[in-house]
């Protein structure tokens, strides 16, 4: 059982909105909400499970009506001041909580059945989420306020959630031997001189403990002793570490878990049987802890360690579980992260030279760096158990490296499909192989030319119709050169936005172009050339520069020759992803101004005469061909809104990619269109989905598109737009029919 007194989260108004409460049940592990008046007095409780059966049975609801409409005024509840033991006994199948009231039947507390969270201060830990990580300074400081300041910076540099020390009382723990250690063996005798020299004085914990705060981490603190938690209790931390010394001392336990304040309590030194009642004493007293899993021995031997305890210790525990290392190096912490840890505790220094038994087991700041960057890529790793899904990296390689099922032979429409009318080939990006006993039997729905791919849409009756379609501002489609006649000439398109490959560049316009054409000419810059170089007007190699340079005048250059099939455009777009891409993760602030600053200069370099070159919004993660890198350039709306009022450029705003830009950074997408709104000329439009998952169709995404759409009326009421849902030519172009015909219903 744990007792939560921070019981924000779980608490609504009576009369708030369920769309409200349903925000709040989203947001918390409990999944249920408790419902209070203006005093704060309880007056009911909303699970899920409550609002499901309610909606259910209320075809009309209404998602604006108070919670009271909802909530359920039969509860249990327990006094605050009962006994945890009491407390406990009244946890069922039916009742994982138990709301707590004060004499007056207000809200104080929620009793929770298992551990299944920690909250310390505003960070939620829980058994599935990231992994708070410890920077474990301890004495490392070695007295000196300076360097503790210095080593909590270097901590939150390094990507550490939490700044830890440890306090003493001397003379409570050691007695005389505090002042006079002539009796005492070796070891308690360094140990003591050690401590006696490179204490902190009471008040400089203070200081230091603000500097964390300040620097945006928590400070923790072990009290070694119960007038160090007096002191630490009088100051307000958020929590408290237990040392593994201590699990055995039930005094200081039972003192820590009065505080109500959550435990992170360490089992170095301890037989299964200390652990085991020492977690009976914490549940008893209703204490909200981790257990660490710990080898106290310094360094610990990588053989001596037994990550695979700590499966056992989080039945013990039933809740979160953590691993304080002693070991050398970063792998043993991001292996236990892989294993459940979600608590990580390594020493931290400045030098591991340093006099003191802990300098030479802790980590530098650029290792402990490199574990915490670890560690979040094995958090990204590890996913989720469920069904196998293929991403979109995978789905771009299986396009070029899979196989599809093509007419071996000429087949005519309403033709019966036999089996050896059918044969494999390369790409993959037609109906997958082992759908072939799906085809044979079927009536062609239309002409196929032998080594024409078979599509999911040949598996289905009727026929691919188009028709004209009404938006309210210029739309047209993407094709390439050797598409242009077949895809230009389905649909009313006031547009059309030529997408060239390299080759591409190497093609005379005579080749697929006749006559004169009444859309207006956009085209896609190629991202890839000869030699696979993509395109960066941005990079810091100036050899590499250059050739962008050169690759991109061609695009301008050839631009230049299309124009005169398209009378009516005055000046074609040429939309440009202009670089600023890394490999290995995102550069800095820094970088990226002068990333921009080599834009300028590119630009300038190029003869525009007759074009307009328009920067791509782009996403977080790109996909190039099959794998995934960083782009840092027109990532956040404050980088494009500056670069363009300084540069008078505009953009083209991928929808998509712009989503998941706003996704990873955890901001409002409604904002990023309002502010990038008055630079936008053009408009990439399709689906989106977490960080990376870009160019999806129209509603199988995120993106609220009538919302979208009404707010472009606005802010963009004259950018045309194509739809750019990823392998949506294939098909005949199914993928843009699609898009375009859910589009007319969303104010585009």
């Amino acid at each position: 059982m744990i007792i939560e007194r921070t019981i924000a989260p779980y608490v609504v108004l009576a009369d708030d909105s369920l769309l409200h409460a349903l925000q709040k049940i989203s947001g918390n592990a409990a999944r249920m909400v408790l419902a209070v008046s203006d005093s704060g007095v309880l007056e009911g409780l909303m699970t899920d499970g409550d609002f499901r059966r309610w909606i259910v049975d209320t075809p009309d609801a209404d998602l604006q009506q108070p919670v009271a409409t909802v909530m359920n005024i039969h509860y249990l509840s327990a006094a605050v001041d009962d006994e945890p033991a009491q407390i406990a006994r009244h946890f069922s199948h039916k009742h994982a909580f138990v709301p707590l009231l004060d004499a007056h039947g207000r809200l104080e507390a929620i009793a929770f059945d298992q551990a299944d969270q920690l909250r310390i201060g505003d960070r939620v830990i829980t058994r599935t989420g990231p992994a708070f990580v410890i920077a474990e300074i301890g004495n490392n400081h070695n007295g000196s306020l300076a360097l503790a300041r210095q080593l909590v910076d270097l901590a939150a540099d390094a990507g550490a959630d939490c700044a830890k020390f440890q306090m003493r009382d001397l003379s409570s723990l050691y007695g005389n031997a505090a002042i006079d250690d002539d009796a005492e063996d070796l070891g308690s005798q360094y140990v003591l001189d050690l401590l006696r020299r490179f204490q902190l004085q009471p008040e400089e914990y203070l200081e230091v403990f603000d500097h964390c705060r300040a620097r945006g981490i928590l400070p923790l603190c072990t009290p070694w002793d119960l007038p160090s938690l007096a002191f630490l209790e009088r100051h307000g931390l958020a929590g408290y570490k237990v040392a593994s010394a201590d699990l055995t001392n039930h005094e200081l336990l039972r003192a820590i878990a009065r505080t109500r304040k959550p435990m992170l309590v360490s089992t170095g030194m301890a037989t299964e049987a200390d652990i085991a009642i020492s977690v009976r004493l914490l549940q008893s007293l209703g204490a909200n802890f981790a257990l660490m899993h710990c080898n106290s021995a310094y360094p610990a031997p990588f053989k001596d360690i037994n990550l695979s305890y700590l499966a056992r210790m989080q039945q013990m525990g039933r809740g979160v579980v953590g691993y304080s290392g002693h070991e050398r190096g970063i792998n043993v912490a991001i292996a236990a992260v892989a294993l459940g840890a979600r608590v990580i505790e390594k020493h931290f220094t400045l030098d591991t030279a340093m006099e003191g038994n802990d300098h030479k087991v802790s980590l530098l700041p650029h290792e402990f760096k490199s574990m915490v960057e670890g560690i979040r890529q094995i958090e990204q790793a590890m996913g989720q158990r469920q069904s196998r899904r293929i991403t979109q990296g995978e789905l771009m390689n299986r396009e070029v490296l899979g196989k599809s099922l093509a007419a071996r032979v000429a087949i005519k429409a309403g033709q019966l499909i036999r089996d050896d009318m059918i044969e494999v080939r390369a790409p993959g990006k037609g109906l997958a192989p082992n759908r072939r006993a799906e085809l044979v039997g079927r009536r062609a729905r239309r002409d196929l030319a032998a080594g024409k791919l078979f599509f999911p849409s040949d598996l289905e009756d009727g026929s691919l119709t188009h028709s004209d379609y009404a938006f309210r501002r210029p739309f047209g489609v993407p094709v390439r050169p050797h598409d242009f006649a077949a895809m230009g000439a389905r649909g009313n398109f006031t547009l059309v936005e030529f997408h060239l490959s390299y080759k591409d560049l190497e093609l005379t316009p005579e080749r697929f172009l006749k006559g004169s054409h009444a859309q207006q000419l956009v085209v896609h810059a190629p991202e890839l050339f000869a030699g696979d170089h993509l395109l960066d007007l941005c990079t810091a190699d100036d050899t590499y520069r250059e050739q962008s340079i050169r690759e991109m005048q061609r695009v301008i250059d050839v631009t230049r020759s299309f124009k005169p099939f398209f009378p009516k455009t005055p000046r074609p777009l040429i939309i440009t992803n202009m670089g600023g891409f890394s490999l290995n993760g995102f550069i800095s602030a820094d970088e990226r101004t002068a990333g921009y600053a080599r834009l300028r200069d590119s630009l300038a370099r190029l003869d525009r005469e007759g074009v307009e070159i328009i920067a791509q919004t782009m996403p977080p993660f790109p996909w190039h061909f099959g794998g995934q890198r960083f782009h840092n350039l027109f990532v956040s709306a404050e980088d494009i809104v500056s670069f363009c009022t300084a540069e008078g450029m505009r953009i083209c705003l991928d929808v998509s990619h712009s989503k998941l830009a706003c996704n990873w950074a955890r901001t409002s997408f409604e904002q990023f269109v309002r502010d990038v709104a008055p630079f936008t000329v053009h408009l990439h439009v399709a689906d989106a989905k977490g960080v990376d998952g870009e160019g999806l169709q129209i509603g199988d995404g995120e993106i609220d598109f009538l919302a979208l759409g009404r707010l472009l009326s606005g802010s963009a009421p004259s950018a045309s737009f194509i739809p750019e849902v990823w392998q949506g030519h294939k098909d005949e172009g199914r993928g843009f029919w699609t898009a375009l015909e859910r589009l007319e219903h969303m104010e585009f």
